[in-house]
């Protein structure tokens, strides 16, 4: 049976006791789904996965999705990401700034990301110092501490989440050579609409799903207010006491909720300082799915 210890009063937890290079038995993912939803980033030391496992672990949670140009990604196993600054005969390996500003992975779909799976192969170091730590804020926290007033404001509202708005922001950014997208791309990335305050489907609390990275509008207020609120709600969910910080190591593979976190990843390191993650991004298309989860946390 996995054991779980919480890592700080915020968020996260160390998961050891299990060999994810293994298929998991209902009982133990029971164990993980349900630290998840309680922690919200759950940190498995010493499991550098290959490539077929880290997707057979990951898929799991519900279906995988790939990447939308068809690079930086595993050729054996498309669903395996590669978030990478190494150069190789003058090509990059992988995406070189992925996750570098407050977002939420896939709140652009119709149908949400659930989980994110990062696996560390390489990660820069300065002087013995780590770099490249991913900084995460937790939206249960948030939500609950929540002016009341905004809250009965927003508790039916909807907001509008489009992929180009942190797409563009990288862009302008230039730190990956990312170019516009193209009319075509655009359009298998529209825009998507989901409720301000979401009821989690692990923990059954309401959350404030409306990131930074992707949130554009709120939909029953006017552009100038919408805004405004959305700033507020933006300087809000960041503030210090919602936040956890997680150093990485090699070998680590960290799991994390997308519905009930924010997260950021720190581009602290240069180009000669290494940095090499596996990914695979899981939507949340079986959470959502009536008794799933009554099912998985019964085993």
């Amino acid at each position: 049976m996995p054991t779980i210890r919480p890592t700080s009063g915020v968020l996260g937890a160390s998961v050891t006791d299990i060999d994810l290079s293994r298929p998991m038995d209902a009982a133990d993912f029971a164990t993980i789904l349900r630290a998840l939803g309680r922690f919200g980033v759950l940190c498995f030391p010493n499991q550098l996965l290959e490539p077929a496992a880290l997707r057979d672990f990951s898929r799991r949670f519900g279906s995988i999705q790939t990447s939308l140009s068809g690079r930086f990604q595993d050729p054996q196993v498309p669903e395996v990401g590669i978030l990478s600054n190494i150069v190789e005969d003058g090509k990059p390996i992988g995406l070189a700034d992925a996750g570098q500003d407050w977002h939420t992975d896939m709140s652009y779909r119709d149908t949400m990301g659930f989980v994110n799976v990062l696996n560390a192969h390489k990660v820069p170091r300065r002087d013995g110092r780590v770099l490249g730590s991913t900084v995460f804020a937790n939206m249960h926290a948030a939500y609950d501490a929540l002016d009341p007033a905004l809250k009965a404001r927003l508790e039916t509202a909807t907001a509008t989440h489009d992929f180009n708005k942190f797409w563009d922001m990288m862009v302008k950014r230039g730190t990956a050579n990312r170019k516009p997208l193209t009319p075509e791309e655009r359009a298998k990335r529209p825009p998507s609409v989901h409720r301000v305050f979401l009821t989690h489907p692990v923990t059954g609390r309401k959350v404030l799903y409306c990131n930074p990275g992707y949130a554009v509008q709120i939909n029953e207020l006017d552009e100038a207010e919408s805004d405004r609120v959305l700033e507020a709600l933006f300087e809000h969910q960041l503030q210090d006491r919602f936040l956890h910080t997680h150093q990485w190591t090699e070998g680590d593979l960290l799991i994390w909720d997308n519905i009930g976190t924010l997260h950021n990843a720190i581009p602290d390191y240069g180009p000669d300082e290494h940095r090499l993650m596996k990914r695979c991004q899981v939507m949340a298309d079986k959470v959502f799915q009536p008794g799933f989860i009554q099912q998985a946390l019964a085993a």
